[in-house]
């Protein structure tokens, strides 16, 4: 099956996105892809000083060659990550207010209260937006338009994240990294000459967010199996079906090959499509980006600078890929169900232990709320851990076959240009190691830490993966810059 027929076969899943081209120099289709779907309304190109040179000025352009009454709007800020304060920015744009955007004090914590006060009456006179750049500008257009009630067409500038066509945006709001549901854009016009000019390092950073659907993947196997996220089949074989594919040339993808970067991009925008179908971002993450979104809500920079998502997620993908391997060497046919059962905490006290341990963290009350979701009690944690373990010599083929080994994915790694070491994002092993704790309890989706918790070996497998000889042995602690 060739790209044409995969995307035209991924299209039909998904919910929202109507037009996904993919192809070389596309970009004057601008103009007749947003009147299909826009016509006769405004439009506004928002990008920020890069993209803008990438890619808006030309959308912008051919825009108003057709005649389409068009503004412009450049974030100026240099680094900027998606933050509430850019979401007020952005929807005071698509009020048609520009003054009152550039006025947003982007240097402080400027926030409306309450989200639901971002929501705007439907009306026709906005201006639709036209997101060019970043994963971070699509995101902040994304919930921008749903609050406007209508929604928009985006135009990537690099293979760098999955998100231009995933259901719902990540944003930063009160100190947390939160999920905001909204429809994704109805058009993505992706040109291959402008994806493959980005520079490399996003173009790697997309290369380990789409690797990170290899764990996720399996994580996802596993709540499955639990029964609190069943796999949802569509979902799952648009991307699982050829991830194996996409992700078998990191020498192409370091290079800036267009087949190569084609693929990429076509591989992340299946994996917002499976989202789109699923409601949910389960069939593209589960540990493997918590890892960043802690790093992103505690302000981690490396050398002064925020690092990328994929870079961050780059990290997160490697030490579950370790997990895993040490995972699969217990035998759960084994386990003694009812010491496992015995030794299980209440809920009072697994409350207690989040709030201790997130007492100083940015978002004090986020592991409480997420264990108060997702926690059983003991009925039902010997229920789960009887069906794991009389099924697990099969299912352990299963997980072995869907992810990769440590070793594997950091070779890709290394070929493709993503990190292959904390270090490389400027953390140490030690740091990353005390991060697990956070993983565990941060997020009510069921994930492999919280069978581990429930089989009796979270603290010794946890320990393995940084063990003399492990994956991120402390004692080889790397110097990599």
């Amino acid at each position: 099956m060739d790209t044409k027929e995969r995307v035209a076969k991924a299209v039909k899943i998904a919910t929202d996105t109507k037009a996904f081209v993919l192809q070389r120099a596309c970009l004057d289709m601008a103009p007749k892809i947003f009147t299909q779907f826009f016509n006769g309304r405004k439009a506004v190109v928002i990008a920020d000083e890069n993209t803008w040179k990438a890619a808006g000025e030309k959308v912008f352009g051919y825009m108003v060659s057709a005649g389409i009454p068009t503004d412009r709007y450049i974030i100026k800020e240099k680094e900027f990550h998606a933050e509430w304060r850019y979401v007020d920015m952005v929807n005071k744009v698509l009020d048609g207010d520009m003054d009152a955007a550039s006025n947003v004090e982007t240097d402080t914590d400027y926030s409306e209260s309450d989200p639901e006060k971002a929501m705007r009456p439907v009306s026709e006179d906005y201006p639709v937006a036209v997101a060019v750049g970043s994963g971070v500008i699509n995101d902040l257009c994304k919930l921008c338009s749903y609050y406007h009630g209508q929604s928009y067409m985006t135009v990537p500038t690099a293979a760098s994240v999955d998100g231009f066509s995933s259901f719902g945006a990540s944003i930063s709001y009160e100190n947390a990294k939160q999920t905001f549901n909204c429809p994704a854009p109805v058009a993505i016009l992706a040109d291959v000459d402008v994806l493959i000019a980005a520079p490399k390092e996003m173009t790697a950073a997309g290369y380990a967010d789409l690797a990170a659907k290899i764990p996720a993947g399996a994580e996802w196997m596993i709540a499955d199996l639990m029964g609190t996220e069943p796999i949802i089949p569509e979902a799952w074989h648009v991307l699982q079906d050829v991830l194996d594919g996409f992700l078998s040339n990191p020498g192409g993808v370091a290079a800036g090959d267009p087949d190569a970067v084609s693929d990429l991009f076509e591989g992340l925008t299946l994996s917002g499509f499976a989202m789109q179908a699923a409601r949910s971002s389960r069939p593209a993450s589960c540990c493997d980006h918590l890892f960043s979104h802690i790093l992103d809500m505690t302000g981690h920079k490396y050398h002064g600078k925020l690092q990328s998502h994929g870079f961050q997620v780059a990290i997160g993908t490697l030490t579950m890929c370790a997990v895993f391997d040490e995972f699969l060497k217990y035998d759960l046919c084994k386990t003694d169900v009812e010491a496992c059962v015995k030794a299980w905490p209440t809920l009072e006290q697994e409350q207690e232990r989040a709030l201790s341990l997130f007492k100083d963290f940015p978002a004090p009350k986020l592991g409480y709320e997420s264990i108060t979701k997702k926690y059983t009690d003991a009925d039902a944690v010997r229920k789960e851990l009887t069906l794991v373990g009389n099924n697990w010599p099969d299912f352990r083929k299963q997980l072995q076959d869907q992810v990769y080994p440590f070793s594997k994915m950091q070779d890709f790694f290394k070929i493709a240009g993503a990190p292959y070491d904390p270090s490389m994002i400027g953390i140490t092993r030690r740091q990353l190691r005390d991060m697990f704790p956070f993983v565990q309890l941060m997020r009510w989706r069921f994930n492999v830490l919280d069978l581990a918790k429930r089989l009796g070996i979270y603290d010794e497998l946890v320990a393995s993966v940084f063990a003399e000889g492990g994956a991120w042995d402390l004692n080889k602690e790397s110097k990599i810059q």
